[in-house]
């Protein structure tokens, strides 16, 4: 079965489904395809934290309705270490907020937008191929329900993920890839659970890095540093708990993580990676398929949010105008935003865990960077600047 469209979108996740959207309110056509379920992309939790410049693109897409009823702003964060904890006051240092809302939030609304205005948006597809596009005529193969389909298009967005077939379908030699990966992973756990503070705590520690987030006034999103090579049966929910009450813990003894059932575990392992150019002829990548940051900074859905939004400004241009320029400096565009979130992540994350091969010295000097930040005001913008989102180009 033949189908024709201007942009062929694989992957229903943040970054697939925002740029359905962008372009459905610029007059272009898309077809959106996904290779999960729409229940599985819709329950499937990832990050929740949204800068400043993402809820505004949000809401002038006018996409923000449910998010501004139950988000979560929070005008600062803790960092915890030594049995003390120190605010940083984002609003008072830069003027501007985060709001805690879930990626599966963000993509239960954006589906909920692009099938009321009946566009199409395809789950469960397999055997996805994207050919041509290094010419003129790109093409999107793939089965549905034993059917196989072909979609034309003039661009196709590769939106699939790291695991995704976009990346991989550009011919070798065209990418340069940089990747790190790092010697410790995460613990996470959703927990029926009030929140142990109305902000998020980064807590420093000995025995290593522990996070305490939030998705409601009743969930709780918390995390410990283990190893990765760790085992999720090596962590019953009773040793999360010990983990997260002994890391948080305040010199006075007064703080409690509070429990509840847990509803949701896994490990998620730390890695930095870049592919460049984000670009080969017609196909543009966008989000995880070209780049991943560590969670500690919380960057990776709002980078995908920026990529798409950079996107549809240079494929409107196109459509307007006939003009390229956009496309053409798309990749260098997205690559300005991706290296600096890539140093905030890498600093947050080397700064705040315990490595496996710390000597005395590293440790120490670890907690005088700490101690350097919770007492300068310009590193303390520093930090804040960077979290709540630096300003779109």
């Amino acid at each position: 079965m033949r189908h024709r469209t201007q942009v062929g979108i694989v992957g229903a996740g943040p970054a697939g489904l925002f740029l359905s959207c962008l372009l459905a309110r610029a007059g272009i056509d898309s077809i959106v395809l996904e290779n999960r379920s729409r229940d599985y992309v819709e329950n499937r939790i990832r990050a929740g934290v949204l800068e400043q410049g993402t809820v505004d693109l949000l809401n002038e897409a006018g996409l923000g309705g449910r998010l501004g009823r139950e988000g979560l702003a929070h005008g600062g964060i803790e960092i915890r270490f030594d049995g003390r904890g120190h605010r940083i006051d984002f609003l008072a240092l830069t003027g501007k907020a985060i709001t805690v809302y879930g990626q599966h939030e963000v993509v239960k609304d954006l589906i909920a937008a692009r099938l009321a205005e009946g566009r199409p948006l395809h789950f469960d597809v397999s055997d996805v191929a994207v050919e041509g596009f290094e010419g003129d005529s790109p093409v999107i193969r793939y089965s549905s329900a034993g059917v196989a389909h072909e979609i034309a298009c003039d661009f196709i967005a590769g939106c699939d993920g790291f695991h995704g077939i976009c990346r991989p379908s550009i011919p070798a030699g065209v990418l340069t890839l940089y990747e790190r990966s790092y010697p410790f992973a995460w613990m996470g756990i959703l927990a029926a659970a009030p929140p142990a503070s109305k902000e998020l705590i980064y807590a420093h520690h000995e025995r290593g890095f522990a996070l305490l987030s939030l998705r409601s006034p009743t969930l709780s999103r918390l995390y410990v540093q283990c190893g990765p090579e760790d085992d999720i049966g090596d962590w019953p929910d009773d040793r999360i708990w010990e983990e997260l009450q002994r890391r948080t813990a305040t010199s006075d003894g007064a703080f409690r993580v509070p429990q509840g059932a847990v509803l949701q575990k896994g490990i998620t392992p730390m890695r930095s990676f870049v592919a460049e150019p984000m670009q080969c002829g017609r196909l543009f990548l966008a989000g995880d398929s070209a780049h991943i940051v560590p969670p500690t900074g919380a960057k990776g859905m709002n980078l995908a949010i920026a990529d798409v939004h950079y996107l549809a400004q240079a494929l409107a241009a196109h459509y307007r105008s006939g003009s390229t320029d956009l496309l053409a400096g798309y990749s260098a565009r997205c690559l300005r935003r991706v290296w600096n979130a890539q140093r905030f992540s890498w600093w947050m994350t080397t700064m705040l865990h315990r490595h496996p091969d710390d000597t005395p010295f590293d440790r120490r000097r670890r907690l005088a960077e700490l101690e350097y930040l919770t007492g300068s005001e310009a590193a303390m913008r520093s930090l804040a600047e960077n979290y709540v989102g630096l300003p779109l180009e």
